[in-house]
């Protein structure tokens, strides 16, 4: 069956399975160290609440049979350990009808997480890794020549993410159109990058160069990827190409390095001079049968994502089913003309006055202290930070959220402080918490030479108004940490009457 296998890209199978196993590691150690205070029994969406309400068909997954944090601890720690042993290699050391249970026990494990993950699993890059990872069942291992069928599933994939993304740019933003988006991208993305200052201070020509080139690669390039050697080939790498820009210019989680590994399954490694494959035994039949299965079963489920592309109403980063496969993607369909980012504060004080002296909390990759350079964290994900960027443009959006964050900090919740950088009261809790929304842009030159400050920040207005124990405990609002806690609005500007404009999906 020689129309069924593709031996000459058995270096880029391994490679794609080794670095998707490798990401996998990663979101499954990124959720063992974050679940208890996002979403774990007592966290601020706690998956206890969510599956009393939400039926298992609506979110299939192994928390709906049993929840405890010990449990949903075991669930990462397993994926983690399994990942590790992909990573390895296990998969070439066990016969095929054994490797594929082994992909297919992560993708289970993964999609239990995220179908109760709520609002911290809400990005495009989960059901991007989902889908990844069930097409990887199929993939094969060493027992038999990679199948063609899959590895043109795989670029399916690929063209999906490209194409999507680029068409939302084309149909969203004006300043796409006008080539003028990366004048504005690179300072008020989610979470800058320690080279996302020097980005944005590019020269204003070099800015349309990337919006152009951003252009070529979203909306040319994809349909390269359907076409044969060398023409794919030359399409993956300067999709490869492009994600590692992204990768240098600012932290999108894994989803660059997910692409990129994607992209690896459409590149010939033999015209490179990779080593001539091994010889493979004849492919088995009850295998042939399931990928052709699989393959039947996608071209069905790509009506969807195919109609919303060609849709003039195109929705980014939607799953069309419960199981997250063969989805819609895009990013960036609207771009901000300016960051506001949520300072949030506490105090030792018991009485409040126009003197109170507030201590600021620090995050790990969000901004905060002026003076301190973005970090690198991608492909590690940190949810909480991402989140308090959409915070910052729609209080609508983080009020299921946020309130349980500022009640955690009043009684200094451990599993929460580990979410942050800096705790500024180690000894005890504050006694009142706070939050101030304030315009960030970067310094240019000659401030950063003069005050050493990537960032100048100008406060606007109360965000959320002072809370303390005492007022949330006469209140009706009862979070899990079993305190009663007072629901205070959000405050806004004198005479404002319109939310800021929702979060990009």
């Amino acid at each position: 069956m020689e129309w069924f296998a593709a031996p000459e890209y058995w270096l880029s199978r391994l490679l794609v399975q080794r670095l998707l196993a490798a990401l996998y590691l990663i979101g499954f150690l990124a959720a063992a160290a974050q679940f208890r205070a996002l979403i774990g029994a007592q966290g601020m969406l706690p998956v206890p609440r969510f599956t009393a309400r939400v039926q298992w068909r609506h979110a299939p997954g192994l928390f709906h049979l049993h929840y405890s944090d010990r449990f949903f601890a075991a669930v990462c720690w397993t994926g983690a350990a399994l990942s590790a042993a992909l990573v390895g290699g296990v998969g070439d050391v066990v016969p095929l009808w054994a490797a594929m249970p082994l992909w297919a026990v992560l993708w289970v494990l993964y999609l239990s997480i995220v179908n109760v993950g709520q609002t911290w699993y809400s990005f495009g890059w989960e059901s991007l890794l989902l889908e990844a990872g069930f097409l990887a069942v199929f993939l094969g291992n060493e027992d038999t020549a990679p199948p063609v069928l899959v590895l043109w599933l795989l670029r399916w994939l690929v063209f999906r993410v490209e194409f999507g993304a680029g068409l939302i740019k084309l149909r969203g933003d004006s300043c796409w159109r006008d080539l003028t988006c990366l004048r504005f991208h690179h300072e008020t993305q989610p979470m800058p990058g320690p080279l996302s200052w020097f980005f944005h201070h590019l020269p204003a020509p070099l800015h349309r160069v990337e919006a152009a080139a951003n252009h070529f690669t979203q909306l040319v390039v994809p349909a390269g990827l359907l076409l044969p050697q060398p023409v794919a080939g030359y399409a993956a790498w300067i999709v490869i190409a492009t994600q590692l820009w992204l990768v240098a210019s600012g932290n999108f989680a894994w989803l660059n390095w997910l692409t990129i590994t994607l992209a690896i399954s459409a590149v010939d490694t033999a015209r490179l001079g990779a080593p001539a494959p091994p010889a493979y035994p004849g492919t088995p039949v009850w295998y042939l049968v399931v990928v052709i299965a699989l393959t039947a079963a996608v071209a069905v489920l790509s009506y969807w994502p195919v109609r919303n592309m060609v849709s003039r109403g195109q929705v980014m980063n939607r799953s069309f089913n419960r199981l997250h496969l063969v989805n819609t993607y895009g990013a960036f369909g609207s771009v901000n003309r300016i960051r506001q980012e949520v300072v949030v504060e506490g105090t030792e004080e018991a009485v409040l006055t126009p003197h109170t002296a507030w201590k600021e909390y620090g995050f790990k990759g969000k901004p905060g202290d002026v003076r301190r350079l973005p970090r690198q964290y991608a492909p590690y994900h940190l949810r909480l930070d991402w989140l308090m960027w959409f915070a910052g443009i729609s209080p609508a959006y983080a009020r299921p959220w946020f309130l349980p964050f500022v009640a955690r900090l009043l009684v200094n919740d451990p599993a929460t402080l580990r979410l942050l950088r800096h705790n500024p009261f180690p000894g005890s809790p504050p006694t009142h918490v706070r939050a101030t929304l304030h315009l960030y842009r970067f310094t240019d030159w000659r401030e950063l030479r003069e005050t050493r400050a990537w960032w100048h920040r100008t406060e606007l207005y109360e965000y959320l108004a002072p809370v303390n124990l005492d007022t949330l405990t006469r209140s009706g609002y009862r979070p899990p940490l079993g305190r009663r806690i007072r629901t205070v609005p959000i405050s806004r500007p004198k005479g404002e009457r319109r939310h800021p404009p929702g979060p990009p999906e």
